[in-house]
């Protein structure tokens, strides 16, 4: 989920580094090279997925039921403790004095409707910090994708503000921080588990267990270090299965307080 061209060869070594500690537990059918699929919801419902990561949100609706959860890995991030993470909102520095409010009526850049660090944090942010209203908070707003180019959307205007994964954020910072000039950050969203890896729901409890691990191998082998430095990963956590839930009740009080949402849906 947080991939960038720039870590790229980071991430084959992390996945082979994960190869040898699956083979040491005796996982079978391993993929030798990492796989990028377009339609992100086919590759999770697919019954032979082996191991993926997915994001918060979608693991609590369009796929509830459909994949296993795993476990959720730690980033060395400003805005994450432990297996949490949250949110930065992002605005040009010219703008940075301006208080969240005063954003009402201007242009959101996201990186999609399913996406809980892009849209669902700041609309709980939102709601929370707002008197309770029955239209949207933005008037405009834009789909980008991916938060590095709604970062580029608003550095460039074409937007005002955007809420931007805190580790998205920190890996540009190391390895992109030009793209990150003339940006600020003026809030912080509320958090919630971070970016949980999972399997087919089809997997078996000793499966599982077994990818739990060899993530936990991996995450402690020294041969690893430097590549786990570079991907920003210092740790993980098997949570209960009820904490995911903590981004239900986040959505559930924000419609309750804005039930329009942030945007209209056709922008």
């Amino acid at each position: 989920m947080y991939s960038l061209p720039e870590t790229a060869e980071a991430e084959a070594r992390w996945w082979q580094g994960l190869v040898r500690h699956l083979r040491a537990e005796g996982v079978a059918d391993i993929p030798e090279r990492l796989t990028w699929p377009e339609d992100a919801i086919a590759h999770w419902r697919a019954p032979d997925l082996l191991l993926s990561q997915t994001c918060g949100y979608p693991l609590t609706h369009d796929l509830a039921g459909a994949v296993r959860y795993v476990a959720t890995p730690h980033y060395a991030a400003a805005g994450c403790v432990g297996p949490d993470y949250c949110s930065r909102v992002v605005v040009r520095t010219g703008e940075a004095d301006r208080p969240l409010a005063g954003f009402e009526g201007r242009r959101l850049a996201y990186n999609g409707l399913g996406s809980q660090s892009g849209v669902h944090a700041l609309h709980a942010l939102l709601a929370g910090a707002t008197e309770l209203r029955d239209d949207p908070f933005f008037a405009e707003a834009m789909a980008c994708g991916a938060h590095r180019a709604a970062l580029a959307a608003v550095r460039a205007g074409r937007a005002d503000l955007c809420a931007v994964d805190a580790v998205t954020f920190a890996l540009l910072q190391r390895h992109a921080p030009a793209e990150l000039e003339g940006l600020a950050t003026i809030a912080w969203t509320p958090t919630a588990p971070g970016l949980p890896f999972v399997t087919a729901a089809t997997a078996s409890p000793g499966r599982v267990e077994a990818l739990r691990r060899a993530l936990a191998a991996a995450i402690e082998d020294p041969a690893l270090d430097d590549v786990r430095r570079t991907l920003s990963i210092d740790g993980i956590s098997v949570l209960p299965s009820e904490a995911y839930e903590r981004i239900l009740v986040m959505e559930r009080d924000a419609v309750a307080r804005m039930p329009a949402g942030l945007f209209n849906p056709r922008h």
